[in-house]
């Protein structure tokens, strides 16, 4: 999802004069698209290597009947389906945008 993010916010910018509505990323989608380019994939990748590491980390730790297994577990899972619902909205969005746009 984080890709597709990236290549719909790119694609609008280029083609289409859409803009970057993150008031954080919009100095740097102004002053040089390659950085932002790198700085959306960077981010993308260290979220997914930081919930793959949590997970390893807690099924390291794995004990089935431990309730803080489950309840960490349980958090894990609704934090990791919360970025990816919200990073869904967010390609939507983009999508609408170019679809308008065309």
């Amino acid at each position: 999802m984080g890709l597709m993010d990236c290549v719909t916010t790119v694609v609008g910018i280029l083609y289409y004069g859409a803009v970057e509505l993150n008031p954080i990323l919009t100095g740097v989608v102004n002053a040089n698209l390659t950085a932002f380019i790198a700085l959306k994939l960077t981010s993308t990748v260290v979220v997914a290597l930081i919930f793959r590491q949590a997970g390893k980390i807690l099924m390291q730790n794995n004990r089935n009947n431990n309730r803080s297994f489950a309840w960490n577990h349980n958090i894990l899972r609704i934090a990791y389906a919360g970025a990816a619902l919200f990073m869904l909205v967010v390609v939507v969005n983009n999508v609408l945008v170019l679809a308008r746009a065309i």
